[in-house]
């Protein structure tokens, strides 16, 4: 087994990790090594064909590949050193990093940081249970996508989607695009779970019909999908038997949900979030683990790469100061709360007396669909300061900004919490 060393190891070749990797390099840290699973870097998007990448980030519309090639051409500049065809096998708690890949076998990396920038995974007919056979045509929406932009191959011709979730969306009016006969997307909640520029330029554009309140009961087919049964669910997401009617489709795409990729963090001993399914961190993206930092959907799913190079970018920053030595944890924290119709909010803590803090961002998104809301900040129960928003969406992120000022009146603050209402009619 080869034995190497390395300040950094980035694990994930993503647009997180590729943003933190660069981000570690220019605040000083030069000897830093990126490991890849795929054969290629930049994660999913060289297969998001279509635009509206790096408004945030860039000022500019940017496809899926654009937005990576920069970053790549920026990890590439600094000459980082890139394991590509290089699967991850186990991370411990002391920063030790087995891989393996066919040109150097296997590899043990002693690491003095380590960034978990492993992405996402999404969720399967078998993790949501839907009735039925086993046949050819049921993809989630993400597999359907690569056959399609990447590897050049139509799924299927009659196509309902089941969830609306964004790679849902954009994969309806993709089939759309390629001939396919989008029947519907079905979406069990009474709201979509995508942003509203998708809702509107990937559905409502192309008369592609939505319908909320709906699930997919019942798969058929033997060696090939030949139809779906699509039902009616009540209030309690319980399908109503006398709505149900049967869709003729030899194509099935999931688009239900997100998984954070999180079998590496466990092995290293970090504490994962109930409610986003990533670690737990503070401001510097750092895990319950001295050294080991997290970013990306790996920490919690987002709807915007932009946000995810942000939060990639702090991480990077946070890495370099720790293997520096000009940041250590604090004993004293201020842990982050999720309040009312707050699902979460990243971070979970604050460290009170890091050094060159800045404004700290607060990433958070609401559990269900609101009007008209006031974003509330208490500090132990007092209301700190509020701002208002025209609405408030699940599927949209929304980022509240700390103030370095208001962070330095808050020393003696154990806890900050979230509130988002909706405004009382007059």
């Amino acid at each position: 087994m080869i034995k190497i060393k390395k300040d950094v190891v980035v694990i994930g070749g993503g647009p997180a990790g590729l943003a933190a990797a660069a981000k570690v390099y220019d605040n000083g840290i030069k000897d830093v090594m990126l490991l890849e699973r795929d054969f290629e870097l930049g994660g999913i998007l060289p297969q998001c064909i279509h635009n509206g990448f790096g408004l945030h980030h860039f000022g500019e519309e940017l496809t899926g590949p654009e937005y990576s090639q920069r970053f790549e051409n920026k990890v590439e500049e600094r000459d980082i050193e890139v394991k590509l065809d290089t699967m991850v096998l186990d991370v411990t708690a002391d920063k030790k990093i087995f891989a393996m890949n066919k040109d150097q076998g296997a590899m043990e990396i002693q690491a003095k940081a380590v960034i978990l920038a492993m992405g996402c995974r999404e969720r399967t007919a078998g993790a949501i249970g839907i009735p039925g056979t086993r046949p050819a045509g049921v993809l989630t929406a993400g597999t359907a996508q690569r056959f399609t932009n990447i590897e050049g191959y139509v799924p299927g011709k009659k196509v309902v989607i089941l969830g609306s979730g964004d790679i849902g969306l954009i994969m309806a009016r993709r089939m759309r695009l390629e001939g396919a006969d989008v029947k519907a997307v079905c979406e069990i909640l009474p709201y979509t779970g995508g942003l509203t520029r998708n809702v509107v330029q990937c559905l409502e554009d192309y008369d592609i019909p939505l319908m909320l309140n709906h699930t997919v009961t019942k798969i058929i087919g033997n060696d090939r999908l030949e139809a779906v049964e699509i039902t009616e669910v009540d209030e309690n997401m319980k399908p109503i038997p006398e709505t149900s009617e049967i869709v003729e489709a030899d194509t099935l795409l999931l688009s239900v949900g997100l998984i954070p990729e999180n079998e590496l963090s466990k092995k290293a001993d970090v504490v994962l979030d109930d409610r986003t399914g990533g670690p737990i961190v503070n401001e510097g993206r750092e895990t319950n683990i001295d050294g080991i930092f997290a970013c990306g959907n790996v920490l919690h799913v987002h709807d915007l790469v932009d946000w995810v190079t942000e939060e990639s970018e702090i991480a990077g920053e946070w890495t370099a100061k720790y293997v520096k030595g000009d940041y250590k944890r604090s004993e004293q924290k201020m842990n982050v709360k999720a309040g009312e119709n707050v699902a979460y909010v990243i971070p979970q803590s604050i460290e009170l007396d890091a050094e060159d803090r800045k404004r700290i961002p607060l990433y958070m998104r609401v559990d269900k669909p609101l009007q008209a809301v006031d974003i509330i900040l208490y500090a132990d129960g007092e209301k700190l300061y509020s701002f208002s928003e025209p609405f408030a969406k699940p599927g949209e992120m929304i980022s509240v900004p700390l103030a370095q000022k208001t962070l330095d009146d808050l020393d003696e603050v154990s806890e900050i919490r979230v509130d988002i209402i909706e405004k009382e009619e007059e």
